[in-house]
């Protein structure tokens, strides 16, 4: 059976409620939830009754009704044995238009009360009910605090109760690697031959979400805007069936994705998820944000590290590859060199990688690993064509890190005059030792004339010390949208202004297309690159 689309809908007003249902139905769901947490107060108000009835007979999909209390993450605060009754009078409906197809109550709230459990009992399996008439049960357990320890004895307490239908567990996840134990609950619910939803929320749980039919999920959750998110980390419809191509995922699909911290603004999903589908090619691209601490690199290399061979080898998963951004270029140098993986030249004299490429047999058991930086060459070709060439130029770099290497090595190959300014003038001296002595014989292209490397400090570039380059390189990501300084320029609007008419500025940030800095540059009548 395919993984199901469910769209939760918040229901303030039973009439807009309908509309959203309508537009969920337009947008391709299967089935809605009605989340009727704020408007069924428990207080026996009849109108309130007679308002969940009609969400339910006039709904346009098959639906879910929840009624999420205070203490499971939801809205109601009121009693639980009133919206019990109220499920009861849901399931035993003399209109089968009355009943919803799927009843969700909590593990904790059946187990703690035989009354109640009576009762939701006799709403799923009452005498009145008919083969595709019926209401079933979906019993859940949530945790927004992050991954309970005890995940698989709630998985085996509800396949232990008889009405339960579809068990369904979520929690915040903490990193990517709790994904992992998301798909292990669904291997473990199939082999109990347990319909089951298994969900990790928060940014880091995207993974869950959209790989749920790689698993075999019963379905997963998508809302109708951002802003309607019933849970964190819930995808829009549009991005789940139209961005990621939810329909077509299946136990053969490959993933894909961008590494990095953070890196929810790149296009990179929207750009390759396009690509597959035009070449008709059996993957899907997600982001994949490894949290980094800038202080503790022990600890961010330790989970970076942790969180990649966990991927690597996780059964059924099929990673084939990511492109690696910020900050973790280095780190994936240093991880394939402990690995013994197959390192491009241009990942070798930078010290820093952008990809990852992982060959699997028809069993799909790993056969190489190898890693490149693309960023590198690209960035001298596009440098090499503003400037008619990068012999003898000289070229001002901001920033030491990982990208900062690439452009430094591509321009050094060519033959230029480099200069890397950063804030800390000792992580820039550090770049120049690295890069310096690298061989550049095995660069693209053959071997080309070495240029010249130094160091200083951008306190030395915004007093003007420097003769005019002939480019600026931003390779920061002072800039860039959702980044530390998403409005910030790396360079003084006086030096902007006092570089030459010829001088190239170039920015390695792409999400804005025109940043702050290109855009001053524009201003000042120079010319641009990104």
């Amino acid at each position: 059976m395919p993984t199901l689309v469910c769209v939760p809908i918040t229901v303030a007003e039973v009439h807009s409620a309908l509309d959203a249902a309508h537009l969920a139905q337009a947008k391709g769901a299967d089935l809605v939830e009605y989340r009727i947490d704020t408007f069924f107060s428990g207080s026996g108000d009849a109108e309130e009754q007679a308002g969940v009835l009609k969400l339910v007979r006039e709904s346009p999909l098959p639906c879910v009704v929840t009624c999420r209390p205070t203490w499971e993450g939801g809205d109601y605060d009121g009693d639980d044995m009133e919206r019990v009754s109220l499920f009861e009078r849901l399931g035993t409906s003399d209109e089968p238009g009355e009943r919803p197809r799927y009843l969700d109550v909590e593990l904790a709230a059946l187990t703690r009360s035989a009354n109640l459990r009576q009762k939701v009992n006799l709403a799923v399996d009452h005498p009145k009910q008919v083969r595709d008439l019926s209401t079933s049960l979906i019993l859940s357990s949530h945790d927004f605090e992050g991954r309970p320890p005890d995940l698989t004895r709630r998985l085996l307490a509800m396949a232990d109760e008889d009405s339960c239908k579809v068990a369904k567990l979520a929690y915040r996840a903490r990193s990517l690697r709790d994904n992992l134990d998301v798909f292990d609950l669904l291997r473990q619910a199939r082999d109990l031959g347990k319909p089951a939803i298994a969900l990790a929320m928060g940014e880091f749980g995207l993974m869950s979400r959209v790989l749920a039919p790689k698993f075999g999920a019963f379905l997963t959750f998508a809302s109708l805007r951002d802003e309607s998110a019933t849970a964190p980390g819930q995808p829009t419809i549009d991005e789940l069936l139209g961005r990621y191509r939810f329909s077509t995922i299946g136990a053969s699909t490959r993933l894909y994705g961008v590494i990095g911290w953070p890196v929810a603004h790149s296009r990179g999903p929207e750009i390759h998820n396009a690509a597959f589908e035009s070449a008709e090619w059996d993957g899907v691209y997600l982001p994949l944000p490894i949290a980094a601490d800038a202080g503790d690199a022990e600890g961010s290399d330790a989970s970076f590290k942790a969180t990649l061979l966990a991927l690597l080898h996780e059964p059924g998963l099929g990673f084939a590859g990511a492109s690696v951004t910020l900050p973790h270029k280095e780190r994936l140098v240093a991880l394939a060199e402990a690995e013994g993986w197959t390192i491009s030249a241009p990942a070798a004299v930078c010290g820093a990688a952008n990809t990852i490429v992982v060959e699997r047999d028809a069993q799909g058991e790993i056969e190489r690993v190898s890693i490149d930086n693309t960023d590198a060459p690209a960035a001298g070709t596009v440098l090499g064509e503003a400037l008619d060439g990068l012999r003898g130029r000289r070229i001002v770099i901001i920033g030491a890190g990982g990208v900062a290497r690439g452009v430094a090595a591509a321009c050094i190959a060519g033959g230029a005059q480099v200069s890397v300014h950063a804030r800390r003038v000792e992580q820039a001296q550090r770049l120049a030792d690295d890069l310096g002595p690298r061989d550049l014989s095995g660069w693209p292209g053959g071997a080309l004339d070495g240029g010249t490397l130094e160091a200083s400090s951008l306190d030395d570039l915004a007093e003007g010390t420097r003769e005019c380059p002939d480019a600026y390189v931003n390779a920061t990501p002072i800039g860039m949208s959702g980044g530390p300084d998403p409005e910030g320029v790396p360079l003084p609007t006086r030096v902007i202004e006092g570089s030459s008419e010829g001088c190239v500025f170039f920015d390695t940030v792409y999400t804005p297309r025109t940043t702050p800095m290109l855009a001053q540059a524009a201003q000042a009548g120079r010319h641009t690159r990104d």
